[in-house]
């Protein structure tokens, strides 16, 4: 509702600077404007209204960087609503809407662009080089369970993954609070494990970005209201660790031809499940990983991530269901997020998956 009340402000405020234009070259009675204009400066009139106008059709097409013409639309009609300041005074109230709806919309803007550089730096050092096959030799050393669901999601005979992009919907929720729906966007690496993770969440109608980097022996975690005001702000060994079970459980549902790396070890247990050891940067975490007769991987069991909430170790789980091909590839495409608290089970994420690309090129 705020973000079609804004539209509609900005077309109106657009077309009335086309009276300044109407006014320079009397095309018309312009009763509100007493002040003469000249013919340039009716241009610049009419140029006000159409980058007006302008930032709205940028706006409806979702362009993140509107801001920049609504910055100078905004400055441009000031300069203007001066020149002729005893009629059009009262145009300075929304021009100052869009000054701070602009202002707010840059800085979740330039948060954006820290993730955008990393993603950039990540293609360039985990770009896949052509022609390195999976072959079945690759699976041999592993559990019979892994090996027929890397067969089932069809990674043999296909080019070893070095790198995948992400993209999810979805809904999140912490304990006691209700769900807001959220849209995410991820790269990872596989050659030095990075996972670069940027949500765009909506809570109380507002849009709030959170980024998780997982790169350089080090995980952050910031959410910050647009991209300003923190929300939250973490970062440290506890969050290396739980994001270490993060990038595997990565790899083991969203990757599975990753499962093959030698920074993993693997124990047998049944026909339909498996433990593994995951080691990255001299952290070491394990998993159990379930699947079905038919080859799925089903359920991710972890005892070693922790919450961000409290910071404190609980059993984390990822069942997941409805695999469907994505580009020749069997891929789970829903999944669920849950902490196994003292308490009971919570389930606090529910993703679904829309796209996802293996080996892409730099940026």
């Amino acid at each position: 509702m705020l973000r079609i009340l804004f539209l509609f402000m900005l077309l109106l405020h657009g077309a009335i600077h086309v009276l300044g234009f109407v006014k320079a070259f009397r095309l018309g009675a312009v009763p509100q404007l007493s002040k003469d204009i000249s013919k340039p400066m009716g241009w610049l009139w009419l140029l006000a209204a159409a980058l007006f106008i302008l930032v709205a059709v940028l706006m409806l097409l979702k362009k993140d960087w509107w801001w920049i013409p609504g910055l100078l639309a905004m400055l441009l009609s000031q300069i203007l609503l001066f020149s002729s300041w005893g009629d059009a005074r009262f145009g300075s109230i929304p021009n100052a809407i869009v000054l701070i709806v602009a202002l707010l919309a840059g800085t979740a803007w330039w948060f954006e662009q820290g993730y955008r550089s990393d993603v950039k730096m990540l293609l360039l050092k985990n770009e896949a080089p052509a022609e390195t096959m999976l072959t079945e030799k690759d699976l041999q050393h592993l559990p019979a369970p892994v090996q027929r669901y890397l067969r089932y999601v069809g990674v043999v005979n296909h080019p070893k993954v070095k790198n995948v992009h992400i993209v999810f919907k979805g809904q999140m929720r912490e304990k006691g609070k209700d769900w807001f729906p959220f849209r995410s966007e991820q790269y990872n690496g596989f050659e030095q494990y990075t996972r670069l993770f940027f949500m765009k969440a909506k809570m109380f109608g507002l849009t709030v970005p959170g980024y998780h980097a997982y790169q350089n022996k080090n995980a952050a975690m910031r959410i910050q209201l647009f991209g300003l005001f923190p929300i939250v702000s973490i970062e440290g060994q506890e969050l290396f660790k739980a994001e270490t079970v993060t990038i595997f459980n990565d790899m083991c549902l969203l990757a599975p031809a990753t499962l093959i790396d030698s920074r993993i070890s693997w124990e047998a247990i049944d026909d339909t499940s498996s433990r593994a050891t995951f080691t990255n940067e001299g952290q070491s975490i394990q998993a159990t990983l379930y699947f079905n007769t038919t080859g799925q991987l089903v359920n991710f069991v972890s005892d070693d991530r922790y919450a961000v909430s409290d910071l404190k170790r609980y059993r984390f789980s990822t069942p997941v269901t409805d695999y469907k091909n994505f580009h020749g590839f069997n891929v789970m495409s829903f999944g669920e997020t849950i902490w196994h608290y003292p308490d009971g089970e919570f389930v606090y994420g529910k993703f679904e998956l829309q796209e996802i690309v293996y080996n892409v090129g730099p940026l």
